[in-house]
């Protein structure tokens, strides 16, 4: 594959020069062009058509959300948000991944020794991806009455549900979870995002979709119609206590890279829950929770993947497949039904 070629584009000329600076160091991006503001850049793409564009949030005249919007109507591309790392910035980062930005990195704090740490691999990941930049209105819908009043027929039996995900995922979590009913079943999810960003992502989720939906806390116990977020970049959650599950915040070093990491999630489900347990492995780069899924898998556990046409990036499902980790692939409009149908309770009885 040729070099990916990127248009950074920032409002402070440091701030272009440091994102220039390291994505120049790897040999397989070349950065195109630069720009200081939306309209520099829309003349940029016309002249340079580049794979991927780097594009700051808050920039004067047309900030980066309004600019991200008319992208994704009139020439849909990877578009990597670089936000601050803010409560205002996660809002923001999180209503520019719904409208179609490929991810979001933070801005780097002063004295960061490793300023955009993940931004090169990042910018790769975009190039490489197949996804069709379809934008459908600037937010996600909130659940249908259909998907509100689900409660009515489904009851939950005794499973745990253990999603992972990273690139992608919030779009994908949405999916999934706004087929949950108000009654779901206990779920825990690692999504691969910084710290400020997963409780603006949880409350998001909590206003669009039916179950009650927060970060983890530890020892917080599992209950039907609540969904557990894993907080970004500080702990692993892990999911402990047979007698009476509950969640766990384990301080310790990242996995695969990550923390929280997926893998540490789905291990202790294996251990915990074995059969009486549901995992999901999304969309996003990398192998974590593969092996962790195929522990799960072993344990007893239903095991669902998404398909490579409906990833943003088909690398953890990928991964999860090709280890016999998942049981099932599926596009990502039908995981949230095959959960529910894989976790209700028999008419006859309890499970």
């Amino acid at each position: 594959m040729s070099a990916a070629r990127v248009l950074v584009v920032d409002d402070s000329a440091t701030m272009r020069g440091l994102i220039t600076a390291i994505l120049s160091s790897d040999p397989e991006i070349q950065v195109i062009g630069q720009a200081a503001d939306a309209m520099q850049a829309r003349q940029a793409i016309k002249d340079l058509d580049p794979d991927v564009i780097t594009l700051d949030i808050e920039m004067p005249n047309m900030n980066g959300l309004e600019f991200l919007e008319k992208i994704m109507r009139l020439r849909p591309m990877p578009v990597i948000m670089v936000s601050t790392l803010t409560h205002k910035g996660a809002e923001a980062s999180l209503a520019a991944l719904e409208i179609g930005a490929f991810d979001c990195v933070g801005k780097p704090l002063p004295g960061d020794p490793h300023p955009f740490r993940d931004l090169a691999e990042k910018v790769k990941a975009a190039a490489r991806s197949q996804r069709k930049f379809i934008i459908s209105g600037n937010k996600v819908a909130a659940p249908s009455a259909a998907n509100a009043n689900a409660a009515s027929d489904y009851r939950a039996g005794r499973k745990i549900v253990a999603i992972g995900s990273s690139t992608g995922g919030v779009e994908a979590l949405i999916t999934v979870l706004q087929k949950f009913p108000a009654n779901c079943p206990p779920t825990v999810i690692t999504q691969h995002m910084p710290h400020t960003f997963t409780k603006s992502f949880a409350e998001r989720l909590n206003r669009i979709c039916a179950p009650t939906v927060a970060e983890a806390t530890d020892g917080a116990r599992l209950e039907i119609g609540k969904v557990y977020l894993a907080p970004g970049g500080e702990r692993h959650l892990q999911v402990v206590n047979p007698t009476s599950p509950s969640c766990r915040l384990l301080d310790r070093e990242p996995v695969n890279g990550h923390r929280p990491s997926v893998d540490v999630l789905f291990d202790s489900v294996a251990e915990l829950a074995g059969r009486n347990a549901v995992g999901v492995i999304l969309t996003g780069m990398g192998r974590d929770g593969a092996s962790g899924l195929l522990k799960m898998r072993h344990a007893g556990a239903r095991t669902f993947g998404q398909n490579e046409k409906t990833c943003v990036v088909y690398g953890m499902p990928r991964v999860a497949y090709e280890l016999g980790a998942v049981e099932t692939q599926l596009p990502l409009g039908s995981i949230g039904e095959e959960v529910l149908k894989s976790t209700a309770a028999r008419r006859e009885g309890s499970e």
